[in-house]
């Protein structure tokens, strides 16, 4: 039967890979890469670097156009829920037409694919569809707030308290009660702002692992914030993408 690798590849330095990732990407012998189009064409780049780099076996690599998706919707959901169908359709297409019973195929996921990720649920839509057999195993990687709090030589938690994992959109509704270090992934929109001058520290990183690596962290005042606006939007505007998260992090 066919065998798919969902590898988590960390947050985009090749050491990040464990020795585990390394073993199944020399199991592989198709890799199913996402092409998200000219402006993350670094994404592609550094997964190609990781191949050329740990894996000694012949392999081929399949591009997989990612379908594109409505980035303003009236309903959030719903948008969502249609891509991930029209992302499940592309890869059985894929898994079908380039994989034969025989084959291991794989994804290379960035960060860790239980975190903030749509692999897994997509192979399980395929599955789910019926139309094409195979069986899969998910391999864990660095995820980007681990690699964050370490490149900020701190740590995810106060002793004893509780963390919460969030997005911009979420905590526009709020602070979170009872919750004193939120970790906030895939916020376009500097919620941060939001509240400066409330006794908070802000530990701030984009591109987290790879040689375009920025941190900032301190208090976060209002001269903090928009330096972090101003410096995101620059990063955005000269590599045409950006990936950034943050720890908001409040006295115990």
């Amino acid at each position: 039967m066919r065998k798919i690798y969902a590898i988590g590849i960390g947050a985009g330095d090749p050491e990040h890979l464990t020795v585990q990732a390394i073993d199944r990407l020399n199991r592989v012998d198709v890799f199913f890469v996402l092409d998200k189009g000219a402006e993350k064409a670094d994404l592609v780049r550094v997964r190609q670097e990781i191949l050329d780099r740990f894996v000694t076996r012949p392999h081929r690599i399949v591009l997989v156009a990612d379908p594109p998706r409505d980035r303003t919707p009236e309903d959030y959901r719903a948008a969502v829920a249609d891509w991930h169908a029209a992302r499940a359709a592309v890869y059985e297409q894929f898994l079908r037409s380039e994989l034969d019973e025989s084959s291991t195929g794989a994804f290379l996921v960035w960060g860790d694919p239980s975190l903030y990720d749509s692999t897994i649920a997509l192979i399980e839509a395929v599955l789910a569809r019926g139309n094409v057999e195979f069986e899969y195993e998910v391999i864990p990687g660095i995820s980007s707030i681990s690699a964050l709090v370490a490149r900020h030589r701190t740590t995810m938690n106060q002793i004893g308290r509780s963390v919460q994992l969030t997005t911009g959109r979420r905590l526009a509704t709020g602070w979170p009660p009872d919750v004193d270090d939120v970790f906030v992934l895939l916020d376009a929109h500097t919620t941060f702002d939001r509240f400066t001058d409330s006794g908070l520290t802000i530990y701030w990183g984009a591109y987290v692992g790879t040689p375009d690596e920025i941190l900032i962290s301190g208090p976060l005042t209002p001269a903090l914030a928009t330096r972090i606006r101003e410096t995101r939007a620059a990063a955005r505007e000269r590599h045409g993408w950006i990936m950034d998260t943050y720890l908001l992090r409040r006295p115990a």
